[in-house]
């Protein structure tokens, strides 16, 4: 007798199967405007955006104005984020906001466990059961700061099957960077269309509102919650005017709106916890806009990597994408690095990185490849956590093998690997510290580094 089919498993199937046809022709030639932090402006109707004014007495189009503030009002210019959205209805126009459940998604402040000194290294997220879409998907690893004080940052991780049909996500406690590892997606926003795919990342804007639909048959990542000042591109300083992230390889959606009738669940990150409300429409309905509070995808390969043609390996803030200032100079809320294809030629030098303790914890992902200071044991889709003046640094095997290299031009290029680095410890969630997929013998990584030095 033939093996028989669940029903419900084959329907699911085949709606899966749909939705992620009309997310790949939906993808095709999306338009952009390029360049980051800039005021940029469209409209998908002709003649919606008004001219020489935000708010008019009348609309064009019987459109409404609407302003979505990501800073204060009196916020210096140079920081100042703000965008003017034309709607088909107001945002004000919904229904009343309940508690829904938080599944596996957390916010700050962390106390469900206290922060941990021992350095930590996960493997990639079991795969989620079948229909669980991006929201669903979110897991969290832990952070730090107070989302109600609007600083400090959080770690998520995600693993999705399934596209978010008939809702939408917003996270008013912070901005999300979204960096694919496996499954490129499309974010459908309120300003329009973005993929994004695995060595790219996206940036939603704090309130933001934005739907994730899957291009492949699964999609696993990670997520970099910003509690605190939006990400900006880094100072260069002596580098000059030119390097590291370019901004004109930011590239913004041009508008593009839905005008569905019909319920659609809105689901609000307020303060840590998911609230959820039912529209009798969608709220992607921006028909035009203006403005720099908007949301990006980058390219990380487009990264100009900096490095040393003499000697010594840079401290890895020269791989800076983007940062987010506090109130001490130099002294970030949360970095986002990358460790792209770069030309190793420093003479006389140890190539990876080195050993250190740091006073800022770093949490390091890997998107593809093998990092070039871990020979074993970290790979895509898993991570690492070295919380503050931990000691840590190349494993064994990699040391023994950079220290007896012949020096010559050596291009890394096997590899992509990230890091969010931030001012304060990352306490974990106890899912995390309990994780199935937590690696109980990481620092063996470092056992074996013997003593070189002569005995007495």
């Amino acid at each position: 007798m033939g093996q028989g089919t669940d029903s419900t498993t084959s329907t699911t199937s085949t709606s899966g199967d749909r939705a992620r046809e009309q997310a790949r022709r939906a993808a095709e030639g999306l338009s952009h405007l390029s360049g980051f932090g800039n005021e940029h402006s469209s409209e998908a109707e002709p003649g919606a955006l008004p001219i020489g004014r935000n708010s008019p007495q009348r609309a064009p189009l019987g459109l409404y104005a609407e302003q979505l503030s990501g800073s204060a009002f009196t916020e210096p210019r140079a920081h100042n984020r703000r965008s003017w959205l034309y709607r088909i209805r107001p945002s004000a126009a919904h229904p009343r906001f309940v508690r829904t459940d938080n599944g596996t998604l957390r916010g700050a402040p962390f106390e469900e466990t206290v922060p941990d000194p021992n350095r930590l290294r996960w493997g990639p997220l079991p795969e989620a059961p079948a229909g669980t879409d991006f929201l669903s998907g979110l897991w969290t690893l832990g952070g730090n700061g107070d989302a109600r004080q609007r600083c400090g940052m959080a770690v998520h991780l995600y693993a999705a099957n399934a596209s978010m049909t008939d809702r939408v996500f917003s996270d008013a406690d912070g901005e999300l960077l979204i960096v694919p590892e496996r499954g490129a997606l499309l974010l459908r926003t309120e300003f329009g269309l973005l993929r994004a795919e695995p060595s790219q990342v996206a940036l939603i804007p704090r309130g933001v509102r934005f739907r994730v639909e899957l291009l492949e048959e699964s999609a696993r990542g990670y997520v970099c919650e910003n509690y605190g000042r939006p990400f900006t591109l880094p100072d260069l300083g002596p580098i000059g005017a030119n390097g590291l992230a370019s901004a004109r390889d930011f590239l913004a959606p041009t508008a593009a709106y839905e005008d569905v009738e019909g319920p659609v669940e809105v689901v609000n990150k307020f303060c840590g916890n998911l609230w959820s409300a039912v529209y009798d429409h969608s709220p992607l309905d921006v028909v035009a806009w203006h403005g720099n509070h908007l949301p990006y995808v980058y390219d990380l390969r487009r990264f100009n990597v900096l490095g040393t043609i003499s000697y010594d390996h840079p401290d890895p803030s020269i791989f800076t994408v983007l940062t987010s200032p506090s109130d001490t100079p130099g002294l970030a809320g949360v970095d986002f690095v990358v460790f792209a294809p770069r030309w190793l030629v420093g003479e006389d030098t140890f190539r990876p990185p080195y050993f250190h303790r740091n006073v800022m914890s770093e949490y390091m992902g890997l998107i593809e490849g093998a990092y070039d200071a871990k020979a074993e044991g970290f790979v895509p889709g898993g991570g690492s956590l070295h919380n503050m003046m931990s000691a840590h640094g190349p494993d064994r095997e990699t040391f023994e093998r950079a220290s007896a290299a012949e020096l010559q031009p050596q291009k890394v290029d096997d590899g992509l690997a990230f890091m969010f680095e931030t001012r304060w410890p990352v306490t974990l969630t106890e899912q995390a510290a309990g994780a199935a997929h937590l690696q109980p013998d990481y620092d063996a990584v470092w056992q074996g580094l013997e003593r070189h030095f002569p005995a007495p």
